[in-house]
Protein backbone atom coordinates (compact mmCIF):
# COMPACT_ATOMS: atom_id res chain seq x y z
CA UNK A 1 0.00 0.00 0.00
CA UNK A 2 2.97 2.27 0.61
CA UNK A 3 3.58 2.33 -3.25
CA UNK A 4 -0.21 3.99 -3.95
CA UNK A 5 0.60 7.00 -1.52
CA UNK A 6 4.24 7.01 -2.49
CA UNK A 7 3.61 7.35 -6.22
CA UNK A 8 0.56 9.30 -5.45
CA UNK A 9 2.78 12.33 -3.62
CA UNK A 10 5.52 11.83 -5.96
CA UNK A 11 2.86 12.69 -8.91
CA UNK A 12 1.50 15.61 -6.79
CA UNK A 13 5.38 17.01 -6.77
CA UNK A 14 5.52 16.75 -10.51
CA UNK A 15 3.18 18.80 -10.52
CA UNK A 16 4.10 21.26 -7.82
CA UNK A 17 7.42 21.31 -9.25
CA UNK A 18 6.66 21.71 -12.80
CA UNK A 19 5.84 25.39 -11.33
CA UNK A 20 9.21 26.30 -9.68
CA UNK A 21 10.91 29.27 -11.29
CA UNK A 22 13.95 27.31 -12.46
CA UNK A 23 12.10 25.28 -14.90
CA UNK A 24 12.16 26.12 -18.64
CA UNK A 25 9.01 25.45 -21.18
CA UNK A 26 9.74 21.89 -21.88
CA UNK A 27 10.21 20.88 -18.12
CA UNK A 28 7.49 22.59 -17.00
CA UNK A 29 5.01 20.54 -19.75
CA UNK A 30 6.74 17.06 -18.89
CA UNK A 31 6.36 17.96 -15.39
CA UNK A 32 2.47 18.83 -15.78
CA UNK A 33 1.69 16.10 -18.05
CA UNK A 34 3.46 13.23 -16.00
CA UNK A 35 2.48 14.36 -12.53
CA UNK A 36 -1.09 14.63 -13.62
CA UNK A 37 -0.67 11.32 -14.72
CA UNK A 38 1.31 9.83 -12.01
CA UNK A 39 -0.96 11.22 -9.39
CA UNK A 40 -3.95 9.98 -10.96
CA UNK A 41 -2.15 6.55 -11.26
CA UNK A 42 -0.44 6.04 -7.43
CA UNK A 43 -3.84 6.70 -6.11
CA UNK A 44 -5.50 4.93 -8.32
CA UNK A 45 -3.43 1.56 -7.22
CA UNK A 46 -5.21 1.57 -4.20
CA UNK A 47 -7.81 -0.59 -5.88
CA UNK A 48 -5.14 -3.30 -6.65
CA UNK A 49 -4.80 -2.75 -10.58
CA UNK A 50 -1.73 -4.00 -12.21
CA UNK A 51 -1.55 -1.08 -15.14
CA UNK A 52 -1.31 1.95 -12.79
CA UNK A 53 2.45 -0.29 -11.59
CA UNK A 54 3.31 -0.64 -15.06
CA UNK A 55 2.58 3.26 -15.81
CA UNK A 56 4.42 4.28 -12.74
CA UNK A 57 7.35 2.31 -14.07
CA UNK A 58 7.29 3.38 -17.19
CA UNK A 59 6.87 7.08 -16.28
CA UNK A 60 9.98 6.54 -13.78
CA UNK A 61 11.66 5.19 -16.49
CA UNK A 62 10.72 8.16 -18.81
CA UNK A 63 11.73 11.01 -15.96
CA UNK A 64 15.11 9.20 -16.01
CA UNK A 65 15.90 9.80 -19.50
CA UNK A 66 13.97 12.98 -20.17
CA UNK A 67 16.34 14.42 -17.24
CA UNK A 68 19.61 14.35 -19.92
CA UNK A 69 17.98 15.66 -22.35
CA UNK A 70 19.77 18.63 -23.50
CA UNK A 71 16.38 20.77 -24.53
CA UNK A 72 14.89 19.97 -21.09
CA UNK A 73 18.12 20.55 -19.05
CA UNK A 74 18.38 24.23 -17.21
CA UNK A 75 19.56 23.67 -14.23
CA UNK A 76 21.27 21.10 -12.57
CA UNK A 77 18.15 20.57 -9.77
CA UNK A 78 16.00 19.79 -13.06
CA UNK A 79 18.20 16.60 -13.59
CA UNK A 80 18.41 15.78 -10.10
CA UNK A 81 14.66 15.93 -9.75
CA UNK A 82 13.93 13.63 -12.55
CA UNK A 83 16.93 11.31 -11.64
CA UNK A 84 15.03 10.96 -8.21
CA UNK A 85 11.68 10.94 -8.43
CA UNK A 86 12.30 8.50 -11.69
CA UNK A 87 13.90 6.20 -9.51
CA UNK A 88 11.46 6.50 -6.78
CA UNK A 89 8.66 6.05 -9.52
CA UNK A 90 10.09 2.95 -10.77
CA UNK A 91 10.68 1.29 -7.19
CA UNK A 92 7.41 2.20 -5.98
CA UNK A 93 5.34 1.45 -9.71
CA UNK A 94 7.44 -1.71 -9.89
CA UNK A 95 7.28 -3.24 -6.58
CA UNK A 96 3.11 -2.08 -6.94
CA UNK A 97 3.62 -5.06 -9.62
CA UNK A 98 5.70 -7.42 -7.30
CA UNK A 99 2.93 -6.74 -4.00
CA UNK A 100 -0.02 -7.74 -6.57
CA UNK A 101 2.07 -11.17 -7.98
CA UNK A 102 2.79 -12.09 -4.79
CA UNK A 103 -0.57 -11.21 -2.61
CA UNK A 104 -2.33 -13.47 -5.98
CA UNK A 105 0.34 -16.82 -5.34
CA UNK A 106 -0.49 -16.34 -1.50
CA UNK A 107 -4.44 -16.46 -2.67
CA UNK A 108 -4.35 -18.95 -5.42
CA UNK A 109 -1.94 -21.89 -3.66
Amino acid sequence: MWQAWTIGVLGVWLFIAAFLPFSPMGVLWDDLVVGVIVAITGFAIIKSKSWQGWTAGLLGIWLMIAAFMPSLQAHAGNLWNGIIVGILLMVAGFGALARKEQHAASHTG
